[in-house]
Parts: structure tokens; C-alpha cells; sequence
């Protein structure tokens, strides 16, 4: 454990120092619009590219791979382009050989998904694994997020905002997109990710939880910082979007689960909002003050705060000033957020703004240019994309 700890730790020094590159002022890449079968279509929705897959696993992992990751091939590159960008390539076997160990700890049917994926879309399966465990084997995730509660808010119903920060260079941004699964037997979801991802970074599902993850460097000791035997927080974020629908369950499953590594969880249902601040060994939730939820990239539960923690890419300051949203009188709406948001953007590692209204289904999002908080959001009614026909039949 103690290779990996120091190994974790240079790569956060040199991740600040990742050089930025000029984004694209109009994207290179744009997803190609059409079906697969009858259980996967990929279309635009006021020009979002959304991915609507259907089924069983090998069904869902097939629609993925042949109309996402097949015409986005570019994306398995990334993580070892940023390896590169850092100067530590050479980690590239670390990573492969962390990444194969961690699989088998992936549940039955995200394995299945994953190889469909890879079967489908022609590549190699250890980029596709990769992709799928190097969030959690490094930390480069630096990201924030708001939460407001019904009476804060000018729809009415809770909302959950939030920026995914990551390394562009100058390409990743353009291969954002919004899929919605439907799998048999379990809830519907929609997530605000990258094709090939088999877990969840930012999501909402039919009962109108949403919950996004948000990396956290540094921990109390004897809080442990990692678990290889784990399942991949992304993995974990995905069981509660198909098994849950309130903060209290997503809670409960969470603690369920063996989890991996450090993160806050931020999280909202159709009465209130939340943030989950995630150990291997623990679960902690952080209520709402006077109507506001704010997270970055530390935790701040006593138990879990340590005494002198990492200020990753500003991680306190962002915090300072999300918390003056509470202040500030008046009711938010969605565009509101995105400016509080656009605040504590961090260039053209801001990928993904997003707003999501649990009450409604309504997704509120801005991808594919950076930082993606300067742009407009485009709203998607996900009520009709998330109607579950698949989860039905498997009733």
C-alpha cells in the first residue's frame, strides 16, 4: 500500500502543473446520430448528444460500444496522454496491472456490459478497463458543486449543480454526452459522462435522485485512502442510481458496498439535498444549512478533516465562495447556479456544467467547450427518455 500512497501522492503535485492547451472554439468531434437494433438509438436533443440504450447487459454494453466508443475511439488514448502530459508514462504498466485486479471486483452484469462494449466497438479491453478504473487509482478529479433546497429555489423542488474538472488536453471535452440506460429490472438513469464508461460521475434516475461524485485528496488518519479490492466509486454511484430513490437509501447502499477510495458524494432527491462525505471505512452525511449544500474537494466532518489538508487547485476557497450563495437572498434558478458555478471555474479543465431538478427530471447542462460553465445551458426533459419499458418486463 505504501508504493501506491507515494506513487498517488507525485502525481497530485504534477497534476497542477499539467500544461493547458487552447480549446477548440467549435468542437472537432460530434457523434454521429443513429441506431443499433431496437435497444440503442443515438440522437440529438436541443443539440446534446444523447445515447439511449435498452436491456440486458450484454444488450446495453452492444449499444454503447457500436454507436458511442466505436466513432470515439480517440477517448481510450486519454489516460495515457495525461500520464504522458505529467511526465510518468512510465506508470502505465501500474495502472494496467491495478486496473485487471480491480475488475474482478466489478458486479456480474457491469463486467458483462464492459466486454459487450469492448466486443462491439473493436478495441482493446485493457483501454476500456483502464478508463474505467483510473479515477480511482489517481486523483485528478477537481470539481464543485452547489445544492439548494425547495424553498431556495425558483422551480420550486431541490437542485444539484455542479462542475466536472479534469484535464482536457484540448480534446476530451468534445467527446462529452448524456446516456440514458434502461435496463431490465432496475431503474432507469441518465448520466453526464464519456462512451465507454461503464459508472457514474454525474446522474439522475426515474425517481428523481441525483447524486455526482467530487475526488477528495486527504483524510484524517487512520482513515485509509485506498482499497484495491474495492468496487470503483463510479460502479458504486451507478448501484444506487438502479436500486434507490432517497437520499436515505442512497446512504444506506453506499455503506453497503465495499468502496475504494476518498470522495464526497454529493446527492439530492425530490424534498432535499445532501452531501456523503465516503471512506473506505465510512459513510458520513453532511446536512443542508439554512437551504444549502456546498461541496469541493476535502472533506469537512471532523472525523474525516485532517488537521493541515491538501488545498487541491483552490478546493478551500471554491468552497468560500459557493457558501455565499446561501447569503445572497432571493431565490436561484438554474442559470443562476451555473454562475456560481462559472465563479469557481478552473479553465479549460471545467469539462461539464450541469444542473439537475430531482422534482422535475430536468437536466440542465453545457458541454464540449471549455470551461463549460462560460456557456448557456441546454435543458433536457429526461421524464419521457427515462420511461423504463425494459424495467417492466423484468418486474
Amino acid at each position: 500500500m505504501r508504493p501506491l500512497r507515494i506513487l498517488m501522492s507525485a502525481i497530485l503535485v504534477l497534476v497542477l502543473t499539467v500544461p493547458a492547451r487552447a480549446a477548440e472554439e467549435t468542437p472537432v468531434f460530434r457523434f454521429p446520430a443513429g441506431k443499433h437494433g431496437t435497444k440503442a438509438e443515438l440522437k440529438y436533443v436541443n443539440d446534446v448528444p444523447v445515447l439511449i440504450v435498452s436491456g440486458s447487459p450484454e444488450e446495453i454494453g452492444e449499444g454503447v460500444g457500436v454507436l458511442a466508443l466505436k466513432p470515439a475511439k480517440r477517448i481510450l488514448s486519454y489516460p495515457r496522454d495525461l500520464l504522458r502530459a505529467l511526465a510518468v508514462d512510465r506508470a502505465w504498466g501500474f495502472f494496467i496491472g491495478t486496473g485487471r485486479g480491480m475488475f474482478k471486483s466489478f458486479p456480474a452484469d457491469y463486467q458483462k456490459e464492459l466486454d459487450a462494449i469492448v466486443k462491439s466497438a473493436g478495441v482493446e479491453r485493457d483501454g476500456v478497463i483502464a478508463g474505467n478504473t483510473f479515477f480511482d487509482i489517481k486523483k485528478f478529479l477537481a470539481c464543485s458543486a452547489v445544492l439548494v433546497e425547495g424553498k431556495m429555489s425558483a422551480t420550486g423542488g431541490p437542485m444539484l449543480a455542479r462542475n466536472l474538472d479534469y484535464p482536457s488536453l484540448g480534446y476530451i471535452h468534445q467527446y462529452s454526452l448524456v446516456t440514458v440506460y434502461r435496463p431490465t429490472g432496475k431503474r432507469a438513469f441518465a448520466t453526464v459522462g464519456f462512451p465507454g464508461l461503464v459508472g457514474v460521475l454525474s446522474g439522475i434516475n426515474d425517481a428523481g435522485l441525483a447524486v455526482a461524485v467530487l475526488e477528495v485528496f486527504d483524510v484524517k488518519a487512520p482513515e485509509p485512502h485506498f482499497d484495491a479490492r474495492g468496487i470503483p466509486y463510479g460502479l458504486c454511484l451507478r448501484k444506487v442510481l438502479e436500486e434507490c430513490s432517497t437520499i436515505a437509501e442512497a446512504k444506506k447502499k453506499l455503506e453497503s458496498l465495499r468502496r475504494t477510495t476518498t470522495i464526497n458524494v454529493v446527492v439530492a432527491d425530490r424534498t432535499g439535498v445532501a452531501v456523503l462525505e465516503v471512506t473506505p471505512r465510512r459513510v458520513i452525511q453532511r446536512e443542508a444549512q439554512r437551504g444549502v449544500c456546498v461541496s469541493t474537494n476535502h472533506f469537512c466532518d471532523a472525523a474525516l478533516k485532517p488537521p493541515n489538508g491538501v488545498n487541491i487547485d483552490r478546493s478551500f476557497e471554491r468552497f468560500a465562495r459557493l457558501e455565499k450563495v446561501r447569503d445572497l437572498g432571493g431565490k436561484m434558478g438554474p442559470d443562476g447556479l451555473r454562475k456560481h458555478l462559472d465563479a469557481v471555474n478552473l479553465g479549460t479543465v471545467t469539462l461539464q456544467t450541469m444542473v439537475f431538478e430531482p422534482a422535475t427530471l430536468r437536466l440542465h447542462v453545457s458541454i464540449n467547450k471549455v470551461p463549460a460553465s462560460r456557456h448557456p445551458l441546454r435543458t433536457l426533459d429526461l421524464a419521457p427518455l427515462l420511461a423504463n419499458e425494459a424495467r417492466r418486463k423484468g418486474d
